[in-house]
């Protein structure tokens, strides 16, 4: 159930009230199937994984963000993430006093805040991040195997399209200036 309506119901009613109107509604469904999984996937992991370990969604992202990237700038966390920094910051703020992170100032660039884990945020997502899979397995399950990787594949090239990337080649993507900043403080 996406809301108050099933989604047999909200598809009956959406089809009636465009009825008529030149729209794709292949596109339509399409995006709009990808926001409603999204929201559930969401839900889900939030319910049956993040709850027991005290964690928004956001939270987990930024850890996630973070676990990945070993040492990286606020402003790219919110970039990864997609959340504003006065967001990040209350986040940030959450997740430095559950002693799950670390910050600090650039030597570089004393304007650039910096953020690690800390062993104990590291020794989180080492527990948390297998039982976030297994219910990522649990929701993939849900297709027969040799349609996740079409699935996978489909929701890739929609991404890189929607950020404006190349969808024929991600290979010969230009780097962004994401990757150029992140090559700059790898060299700190």
């Amino acid at each position: 159930m996406a809301g108050a309506h099933t989604l047999n119901e909200t598809e009956r009613q959406v089809s009636t009230l465009l009825r008529g109107m030149k729209i794709d509604f292949k596109a339509m469904a399409v995006v709009s199937n990808l926001f409603r999984a999204s929201s559930a996937v969401r839900k889900h992991l939030e319910r049956e994984v993040l709850s027991k370990h005290s964690l928004s969604w956001t939270g987990f992202v930024v850890l996630w963000v973070v676990w990945v990237w070993v040492e990286i700038e606020t402003r790219e966390i919110a970039e990864e993430v997609g959340t504003s920094k006065a967001t990040l910051t209350g986040v940030l703020k959450t997740l430095e006093r559950e002693r799950l992170i670390t910050k600090r100032q650039s030597k570089s660039d004393r304007r650039l805040v910096l953020v690690t884990l800390t062993a104990q945020g590291k020794k989180l997502m080492e527990r948390i991040f297998p039982e976030f899979n297994k219910e990522e397995v649990y929701l993939a399950s849900s297709l027969r195997p040799n349609d996740r990787k079409v699935t996978a594949d489909g929701l890739r090239t929609i991404t890189l399209h929607a950020e404006g990337g190349s969808t024929s080649s991600p290979g010969q993507r230009k780097r962004s200036t994401k990757q150029r900043t992140r090559k700059k403080i790898q060299k700190r």
